[in-house]
C-alpha cells in the first residue's frame, strides 16, 4: 500500500479515484466531496453478488460496475444517483459475516426502491445554499451509519426550521428502508439477523465515540428503535450461512485487513500458527508490506494449491512479482488470472499494464490495445485511457494516441489540454471513424467549458 490516505495497490495498479458524477445529488452549484475509492475485483465481485439479487427483488436496475468500495475505516454504506452503491472498507473489515453485509445493502436498496434520493433532491431545493453545502460536508443521503448523521446534525444545528423538516422526513425514510430491507431479505431467502447485528455495531461505535443520539436533530431513527424492529424480524428467520459465500467474505476481509492495517496488527489478528486460508491470505499481504516477497509468495503458493481455480490468488501473486521487478513472470500470472476470469475489466487492465512494462512486441501491443478497449466498454476510467494513449504511441498511431490522451484529459477536467490534443489528433490524418469520435469528444469539451464560463465571470 502507498499513501494510506488515498492510494491502494491490490493489483499492481496504484489508484486513487475521485468519483464526481455519481455524487452530484443536487443541481449545479452543490458539489459533492470526492471520495477515495479502492478498485479490487475480488472485493467488488463479492459485493456485486450480494447486491444483485437484492436489486432484482426490488425491481431496481442493476449495473455490475456501479459498485464502489470507499477507503474509509468507519461503518457505513450509502447510495447515490444511478443506483450506485458505496460500501466502506470499515464495513467489510468489521463485519462478522456476509449476512451483515447483505443486511446493510438491503437497507440501502430500500432507499433506492423507495425513491428516497429523488424525493430528497426535491426537498432540498427549498433549503438555502449554505445548508446544502453543510449537508454535503456532513454525509450523503442514505447512509446507514450512525456517526455521519451526528456530524451532519452538529453542522446544521443553527439552521432554520426548514432543516427540521428535512431531518424528520429522513427519519421516516430510514424506517421505510428498514422495512424494505426485511422484505427484500425475505424475498432472497436471507435472514435480517445480519442487519440487526450491524446496528449493534453502530450503537457500540457511537458509544465509543461519545456520540449521543438526540431525539430532534438526527437523520436516522434512534438505533435502539431499529434494533427492536430488527430483533423481531430476525426471530423468525435465523442466519444459516452459505459456506461458499462465507469463505469468499472471509478471504476479502483478510486481504483488506492485510492491506489497510499495519503488519503488526495483521499478525495479531491472523497469527502465524493460524493456517486457515484467510489467515494465509492476510499474512501474505503483511509479509509483502514488510518487503519479504519470497515469504509472501510462499503463502500464496500454498493457497494456489488449495484453490487452483481462484483467479484472485494469481492476480495477487502477479502484483507481488511485478512490484518486485519480475515483470515477465508477473505477466504470466496476470494472464492466468485473466484466463480464469476473462470478463473482468480490472484484470484486463492489469494484464495490459504489465505487458506495457515488459517491452512488448508489435503483436503484443495490438493485444494490449484490444484488452484496454474491452475494459473501456464495461468500465471507462481515466487511467485506462492513459494506458491506451501509451499503447497507441508505441504503435506509432499519433491520431489515436492523441485522441486517447484527450479522453484522459477530459476525465481529469483538464478541458483546455483536451482541446489541444483533439487538434493534434486531427492533424495526424485520423480515420473517418476516429474523426466522428473526435467530433463527439469536442462537443463534450465545449459543453464543459461553456458551463465553466459563468463561474469565471463571477
Amino acid at each position: 500500500m502507498i499513501n494510506q490516505a488515498c492510494k491502494y495497490t491490490l493489483r499492481g495498479l496504484i489508484r486513487a479515484f475521485c468519483l464526481l458524477s455519481a455524487l452530484w445529488l443536487w443541481c449545479g452549484a452543490a458539489q459533492a466531496e470526492s471520495l477515495s475509492l479502492i478498485s479490487d475485483e475480488e472485493t467488488e465481485s463479492l459485493v456485486r453478488d450480494i447486491v444483485k439479487p437484492l436489486y432484482k427483488a426490488a425491481n431496481v436496475r442493476f449495473n455490475p460496475y456501479d459498485i464502489y468500495i470507499v477507503n474509509d475505516p468507519t461503518l457505513n454504506a450509502f447510495v447515490a444517483d444511478g443506483n450506485a452503491m458505496f460500501v466502506n472498507t470499515g464495513t467489510l473489515v468489521k463485519a462478522d459475516n456476509y449476512n451483515q453485509i447483505a443486511g446493510v445493502l438491503a437497507h440501502e436498496t430500500g432507499h433506492i426502491q423507495g425513491g428516497h434520493i429523488l424525493r430528497q433532491k426535491l426537498k432540498l431545493q427549498n433549503v438555502q445554499q449554505a445548508s446544502i453545502a453543510s449537508l454535503i460536508a456532513g454525509g450523503v443521503i442514505g447512509a446507514v451509519s450512525g456517526s455521519p448523521d451526528v456530524g451532519m446534525a452538529i453542522m446544521l444545528g443553527s439552521q432554520t426550521s426548514a432543516l427540521h423538516n428535512i431531518t424528520a422526513y429522513m427519519v421516516q425514510e430510514e424506517r421505510s428502508a428498514d422495512e424494505a430491507a426485511v422484505q427484500l431479505l425475505a424475498k432472497t431467502n436471507q435472514s435480517p439477523a445480519g442487519l440487526r447485528e450491524f446496528m449493534k455495531k453502530i450503537q457500540q461505535q457511537n458509544m465509543l465515540n461519545g456520540v449521543e443520539e438526540t431525539p430532534y436533530f438526527r437523520t436516522h431513527p434512534v438505533t435502539s428503535e431499529r434494533l427492536t424492529f430488527m430483533s423481531k424480524a430476525a426471530a423468525n428467520k435465523p442466519f444459516v450461512p452459505n459456506q461458499d459465500m462465507e469463505h469468499r467474505f472471509e478471504m476479502v476481509k483478510a486481504k483488506l485487513s492485510g492491506f489497510l492495517e499495519e503488519p503488526q496488527r495483521t499478525f495479531m489478528r491472523y497469527p502465524a500458527k493460524d493456517k486457515s486460508s484467510p489467515a494465509l491470505y492476510a499474512q501474505a499481504v503483511a509479509l509483502f508490506k514488510q518487503f519479504k516477497v519470497p515469504a509472501a509468495i510462499g503463502k500464496l503458493d500454498i493457497l494456489i494449491k488449495r484453490e487452483p481455480k481462484n483467479p484472485f490468488l494469481y492476480e495477487l501473486k502477479a502484483q507481488f512479482l511485478m512490484e518486485a521487478g519480475d515483470i515477465p513472470t508477473a505477466v504470466k500470472f496476470y494472464r492466468k488470472a485473466y484466463e480464469l476470469l476473462p470478463s473482468s475489466p480490472l484484470l484486463q487492465e492489469s494484464l495490459a499494464q504489465a505487458m506495457l512494462e515488459s517491452s512488448p512486441s508489435p503483436q503484443q501491443v495490438d493485444e494490449i490495445i484490444s484488452l484496454l478497449k474491452k475494459a473501456l466498454i464495461k468500465r471507462a476510467n481515466s487511467y485506462t485511457w492513459l494506458m491506451l494513449a501509451r499503447a497507441y504511441g508505441m504503435k506509432g498511431d499519433e491520431a489515436y494516441a492523441n485522441y486517447a490522451s484527450a479522453e484522459f484529459s477530459f476525465r481529469i477536467r483538464s478541458f483546455k489540454t483536451a482541446e489541444k490534443q483533439i487538434n493534434a489528433a486531427r492533424k495526424a490524418n485520423p480515420s473517418a471513424a476516429l474523426s466522428l469520435k473526435l467530433d463527439d469528444l469536442e462537443k463534450r469539451v465545449k459543453k464543459k467549458l461553456a458551463e465553466m464560463e459563468p463561474v469565471r465571470r463571477r
